[in-house]
C-alpha cells in the first residue's frame, strides 16, 4: 500500500510538478507503518512475553492432575505455541506418584495441549505444597 502511494506521488511530481506530494505521502506512509508495527507488537507481545496462559485451561489441567487426591501441581507453565495450541510444563509432587505416561494420558482429552513436559517429585506428606506457582 505504501509502495502504491509512493508511485502515485512520483507520478504526481513528474507530470503535475507537485513536488510536495512525495514527502507528504512519505509522512502518511510512516504513520501507516507505525500503526501496523504497533498492532503487530500488541498481538505478539502476549506470546513473546509468555503472557498467553489461558486461566481456564490451567484450572482444567490442575483439576485433572490433582483428581487422585495425592498428586499436587507445584509449578505449571503454559504458553501459546500456535492458534489455540499450548505447550505445558508441569512439576508434580506426590507421596505415591504415578509414572509420567499415566499423567500424560490423563491430559490426552485436552486438545489444546500440543506438547507436555512433566517432572515428578516423590515426597512425604509434610513436603506436599499447598499453593500453585504459575506463569
Amino acid at each position: 500500500m505504501t509502495s502504491v502511494f509512493a508511485i502515485i506521488a512520483l507520478l504526481g511530481a513528474k507530470y503535475y510538478h507537485w513536488n510536495w506530494l512525495d514527502p507528504f505521502v512519505g509522512i502518511i506512509a510512516s504513520f501507516l507503518i507505525f500503526r501496523w508495527t504497533f498492532m503487530l507488537l500488541k498481538d505478539t507481545s502476549v506470546i513473546l512475553l509468555d503472557r498467553g496462559m489461558d486461566p481456564m485451561l490451567s484450572k482444567k489441567i490442575t483439576e485433572i492432575i490433582e483428581s487422585d487426591g495425592d498428586s499436587k501441581i507445584s509449578d505449571l507453565h503454559l504458553w501459546r505455541v500456535a492458534q489455540n495450541k499450548y505447550a505445558c510444563i508441569l512439576s508434580i509432587v506426590a507421596k505415591n506418584p504415578y509414572p509420567t505416561n499415566a499423567y500424560k494420558n490423563r491430559l490426552k482429552g485436552i486438545k489444546e495441549l500440543a506438547h507436555i513436559t512433566i517432572e515428578i517429585e516423590h515426597c512425604d506428606e509434610q513436603q506436599v505444597p499447598t499453593t500453585l506457582n504459575t506463569l
